[in-house]
């Protein structure tokens, strides 16, 4: 399988055929011969914890072919972050998902459907700075850095 960013780029063209591709669609599978399969992406907001993927599958599999369903987890614990993805064939498809879906209740809760948008670069769209690391200090009264106390310890 092949992989594309497209982020950074507005279109392309897939080898061996004429079709473009434009930014923000996220091709599935590409099949080189002359053939571009596209992948309708949607966002799965606001999912009870103990959803299976299997149960994401059949929830929008009535509204077209679903070509995957994801529940996207916590990677040390293993636990749900509560939301998902879900792939449909066609963009028919994926809007007749989110028309019908979107603000309904699934497992008790109130579910967020749309149109995923792509990975920013970095992976990580909440923004805002760091944090943590080594502040400096006046280390225990003595004024100054930890540069300056290293370099005061050191000289004879």
């Amino acid at each position: 399988m092949i992989t594309f960013d497209l982020s950074a780029m507005s279109v392309f063209f897939a080898p061996s055929s004429s079709t473009i591709i434009e930014k923000g669609r996220i091709p599935a599978k590409l099949d080189f011969k002359k053939k571009v399969f596209m992948a309708f992406k949607l966002f799965v907001g606001g999912l009870p914890f103990s959803t299976t993927q299997e149960e994401l599958q059949t929830a929008f599999a009535e509204f077209g072919n679903v070509t995957s369903a994801m529940i996207i987890t916590d990677r040390e614990t293993g636990r749900s972050k509560g939301f998902g993805f879900v792939e449909f064939e066609s963009a028919e498809e994926g809007n007749a998902a989110v028309n019908a879906l979107n603000g309904k209740e699934f497992g008790g809760r109130t579910i967020t459907v749309n149109e995923a948008r792509p990975k920013t670069e970095g992976g990580d769209r909440r923004g805002g700075g760091g944090g943590g690391g080594f502040r400096g200090g006046n280390g225990g009264g003595s004024g100054g850095s930890f540069r300056d106390s290293r370099q005061r310890r050191n000289s004879w």
